[in-house]
């Protein structure tokens, strides 16, 4: 593709976003799943309902045993002096809790090891038809009693406006360590709503991650869109034991609410992108983000 002189659009660009005044909706035409069931773990009927809906949930993909180990991963992590002094780690802007650990994969042997294991390597694989690299790896943690919520966004919108990924190859697992109650912040997602690129408002900043890991303004949807989505699709809140997992759609349009319960929620949150599909230039910012939040390392992760 061929850039603009003088401006921040790619000749070629099926997706601009955050170059016009007004939102748009634009219809996908990439397919969500590329591989069959002879490629991997997913059976026809999960692969369906992935293409259908933008996503598809493995209940028990870690055992209990594994889920007490990961756990007291995360627990290490966020207590120790080094992690929370270096910039892959963001606090909530409140509490000073916190919030996400980014890069975990290459921070935690342990993480690293979850990453590359089959069921979930594997799995991307097989939705994506190719082999996959780790677009950006993190824990979230939603601690009770104020664990800040995602506002309603496609994470495709921001991987391609800021990181230069050109279509929405890529697709995220989000692994529970903690229980998924409909009232503690879990994941709600608008079923079908990846087949629907939502074209935002508003310049990218320089330096926006600062900001935007704490709390997304620029490339959220606008309330006509959000409302044009929610009423063809509805809003699914996918609640969950701890173990489970949650494969969703790069461009599903999806967000959590504040967590006001007692009981925190906390995931392993993974983004695989398809080796096919490397990320070019940003199409919509004036420079990428640093690679702890966009990979530009795409070796493939190892059988």
């Amino acid at each position: 593709m061929t850039a603009v002189v003088g401006g921040d659009r790619r000749i070629g660009d099926r997706y601009p976003t955050r170059i016009a005044t007004t939102a748009s909706l634009i219809e996908r035409e990439e397919p969500a799943v590329r591989g069959g069931p002879e490629d991997g773990m997913f059976g026809v009927q999960e692969l369906e309902a992935h293409e259908r809906d933008g996503f598809v949930q493995v209940p028990q993909l870690l055992t209990p045993a594994e889920v007490a180990g990961y756990a007291a991963e995360l627990d290490r992590l966020a207590t120790d002096p080094d992690v929370r002094r270096d910039e892959r780690c963001v606090v909530e802007k409140t509490s000073n809790e916190v919030r996400s650990i980014f890069e975990v994969h290459r921070i935690s042997d342990a993480i690293a090891r979850l990453v590359a294991d089959e069921r979930v390597a594997g799995r991307a694989r097989q939705i994506l038809g190719s082999e996959v690299y780790v677009h950006q790896s993190r824990i979230n943690y939603k601690p009770g009693f104020g664990g800040g919520g995602f506002y309603w966004h496609s994470d495709f919108e921001t991987w391609h406006a800021e990181d230069g990924m050109p279509v929405p190859r890529a697709v995220s697992c989000s692994i529970s360590l903690t229980e998924n109650f409909p009232y503690n912040g879990c994941l709600m997602i608008m079923p079908g709503s990846h087949r629907t690129f939502v074209s935002c408002v508003g310049e990218t900043p320089a330096d926006h991650y600062r900001e935007s890991l704490k709390e997304q303004e620029i490339g959220t949807p606008d309330p006509d869109s959000l409302t044009v989505l929610a009423d063809r699709h509805g809003i699914a809140m996918l609640t969950g034991s701890a173990g489970s997992a949650t494969f969703f759609d790069s461009n599903c349009m999806h967000g959590s609410s504040d967590n006001i319960s007692p009981y925190p929620r906390s995931n392993i949150f993974v983004v695989f992108n398809s080796v096919e599909n490397e990320c070019v230039e940003p199409f919509s910012a004036p420079g990428r983000r640093p690679e702890f939040i966009g990979a530009r390392d795409f070796t493939p992760v190892p059988h």
